[in-house]
């Protein structure tokens, strides 16, 4: 057979074998990216960009801090003008308005000055408010991805219990084809057949409230991601790994939940802001100064130039001694309340390790011990069955202790992600 003859030149062909290698370089990443809902990062990663209640938390938060600069700003300058004898009384100048035709013009330009140390204390509660506003931002993060964490864990748990049943829906077919098989050699009776029916008609009932259960999960994340409760999520592939064991010391976890924790940064943020508006209070006792200038126009001349200092007078004691007291008590209330949140927080720390730690064994035991039993006894009870060695409800018990054996670990595993959630709202950060 001949060759044919080649079509493409050969620097054609190479430059558009090039071409095709460097396009399917360009395009693996985008083959290979994740779609929504396969696991939870991707779920975290559009809730950051597109939630409306984040979207808020900023704004009120960049609102907050556009407001400490004018808060330690001088207020505005003050300019008055007063025309006096306006109607020109004693010349033969009649009614005028104007600065230069009238009897005289005196300007005053004002300027109020806060006692000493009053503007850096005002600039500094409105820092502390702006820290605040930021720390409630963070928190509003880690409150929205604690419930997008443990919503996927439901959401992995309802897929992977319509699965199972599947599994076992398909298991309890085989069964019952070796039953009506047994039965028409008259080796068993036609209950087995009926049972293994029944058997299947009660998974396929639990099988309708399995996908209503994930139906309703899937519109709750996605509610959290701000979506349609129709829209589809992808299958969920995989849980996020556990963190070593290592890594989950209470004491070494309570210490970044006390560094870390959006709630307790914005609790000493609310501190700062008592302190320093204790103190801004206790100023008040102080005077503030308005100082001014005035010079007096007659005709176009300036002729006259004077000053001019005004003090307000602080002797509205009882008064002021209520608003110390108060600034003093909401200093000790913000101090309460950070110690208090503390104490919850490392005490729900302590609760969610030790759930997390009960959660990992368990899923250790299932899978070690009793799982590779449950499958021997299946195994076993079905191989006996077709014997002859073994009577029809004994295998349903095998089957039926096989599903209640994964279950569990799904529950365990579940249980741990969920855990594992709370712990990172607590700490405030990934661990």
């Amino acid at each position: 057979m001949k060759n044919l003859p080649c079509l493409i030149p050969p620097s054609r062909l190479r430059l558009l074998i090039g071409l095709l290698l460097a396009g399917s370089v360009l395009l693996a990443p985008v083959a290979q990216a994740a779609e929504l809902g396969e696991n939870v990062q991707t779920l975290l990663d559009r809730a950051r960009a597109q939630s409306p209640e984040l979207a808020l938390m900023r704004a009120e938060a960049d609102a907050a801090a556009q407001r400490v600069q004018p808060a330690g700003a001088l207020p505005d300058p003050v300019l008055r003008v007063e025309l006096m004898n306006i109607n020109n009384y004693g010349s033969e100048a009649g009614f005028n308005v104007l600065p230069n035709k009238v009897g005289e013009t005196k300007y005053t330009l004002m300027q109020s000055l806060p006692a000493w140390g009053k503007r850096d204390l005002r600039r500094g509660v409105a820092q502390s408010d702006a820290q605040q506003a930021a720390a409630r931002t963070a928190g509003a993060w880690t409150e929205l991805a604690a419930r997008i964490k443990a919503s996927y864990a439901r959401y992995y748990l309802a897929a992977g219990n319509e699965k199972l049943t599947r599994e076992i829906l398909d298991l309890m077919g085989r069964v019952e084809q070796l039953a009506q098989a047994r039965y028409a050699g008259g080796l068993a009776a036609q209950q087995d057949a009926i049972r293994a029916q029944l058997e299947q008609t009660g998974m396929r009932s639990e099988l309708i409230m399995q996908e209503n259960e994930r139906r309703q999960v899937r519109a709750r994340l996605n509610a959290l991601l701000a979506r349609d409760a129709a829209a589809p999520l992808a299958e969920p592939a995989a849980l996020r790994p556990l963190p070593p064991t290592s890594t989950l010391d209470a004491a070494a976890l309570a210490q970044r939940a006390r560094d870390n924790n959006p709630q307790l940064v914005a609790e000493a943020a609310r501190i700062q802001s008592a302190e320093k508006n204790r103190e801004l209070t206790l100023r008040n006792r102080y005077p503030d100064v308005l100082v001014g200038v005035f010079p007096s126009q007659v005709g176009s001349r300036i002729t006259t130039l004077g000053v001019m200092v005004e003090l307000n007078i602080p002797l509205q004691q009882e008064t002021r001694r209520s608003q110390e007291a108060e600034a003093e008590a909401m200093l000790v209330a913000a101090r309460a309340k950070s110690e208090a949140l503390v104490n919850q927080l490392v005490g729900d720390l302590g609760e969610n390790l030790a759930g997390l730690d009960a959660a990992r064994r368990t899923e250790a035991l299932i899978v070690n011990q009793s799982l590779p039993q449950s499958e021997l006894s299946l195994r076993s009870a079905m191989a006996a069955y077709e014997n002859g060695k073994l009577d029809f409800t004994a295998l349903l018990e095998a089957q039926r202790q096989i599903r209640k054996t994964r279950q569990d670990r799904l529950k365990a595993q579940v249980e741990a992600q969920m855990r594992l959630a709370e712990i990172e709202r607590i700490v405030g950060e990934d661990l």
